[in-house]
């Protein structure tokens, strides 16, 4: 997981904001509804031993392997949790993206005490990039990408408010709407994708708040966000190539094939700001 020297600074920033917020603030209350937004960083998770997994019978088991005629596997070069720099595991691959994301976010809470409890909610979109690449014999590469076309989320929220500032756990649902991308060097066969998928996840994690005026605050948040992605699947058909062409040994219609780990999560980084009504 990496993080970007301007959220560093952003967060070491908010530091010194909460200083002077902390010894001047008289304002304790956190009752009502809010809106904002927020700006940050979401960082991919490790997923290295991410690979493509393949259904050459079409019958919806994706733990087949794909052989020559020679009963070798045609994927024995193996997989790369990154896109391919070219046809060969020698030539490398791009790691993930990690990347900025925008979120608008409006909520409420009820106080009792120093005790906040309500929900919020928000929605956006992130520019962090996960690919997995598998390398075939022939040599040729197969690589799947997928990002955030729109996020929503949708979480509770309980905190504890002292001397101008919240601190808080929050959890809840996610929904997201990935945009999947398919790339290969094999100008054999052909290739039919199923485009964006809709997926349900969750996220949870923790922030704080601290009041700069007294209907505004900033803040600073992270969420960990996993989406289950196990929907966009690229079939494989015989295009130009001949019936002995490894995707089409066991079934002359072809092979599915679709990456091995639906879970697609990431750490978001967030600076937060809020007007209080």
């Amino acid at each position: 997981m990496k993080f970007s020297s301007p959220l560093m600074l952003a967060t070491a920033s908010l530091a010194l904001l909460a200083t002077p917020a902390f010894a001047q603030s008289e304002d304790e209350q956190w009752e009502g509804g809010y809106i904002g937004g927020s700006i940050g960083l979401g960082a991919q998770n490790n997923d290295r031993n991410e690979g493509v997994a393949f259904d050459t019978n079409l019958d919806g088991d994706y733990s087949d392997t794909v052989n020559t005629v020679a009963g070798a596997n045609a994927f024995s070069p193996g997989f790369c949790g990154g896109a391919a720099n070219g046809t060969t595991p020698i030539d490398g691959c791009r790691g993930d993206k990690d990347g900025l994301e925008y979120y608008a976010r409006a909520g409420y809470d009820v106080q009792n005490g120093n005790i906040v409890f309500g929900v919020v909610l928000d929605g956006g979109k992130s520019k962090s990039r996960d690919s997995v690449t598998a390398y075939s014999t022939t040599p040729a590469f197969y690589t799947f990408t997928r990002e955030l076309d729109y996020s929503l989320g949708a979480r509770a929220r309980l905190g504890f408010a002292a001397r101008g500032a919240l601190f808080y756990a929050t959890g809840g649902a996610a929904y997201a709407k990935i945009d999947n991308g398919f790339a290969t060097s094999n100008g054999a066969n052909s290739f039919t994708t199923n485009g964006k998928t809709s997926s349900w996840g969750y996220s949870y994690g923790g922030g704080t708040e601290v009041k700069i005026a007294r209907n505004f605050s900033l803040g600073l948040e992270y969420l960990y966000t996993n989406y289950v992605d196990d929907d966009f699947v690229v079939a494989v058909g015989p295009g130009s190539a001949p019936a002995t062409n490894p995707f089409l040994l066991t079934n002359a219609a072809g092979t599915n094939m679709k990456r091995n780990d639906s879970d697609f999560d990431m750490h978001n980084i967030r600076l937060t700001a809020s007007f209080r009504f």
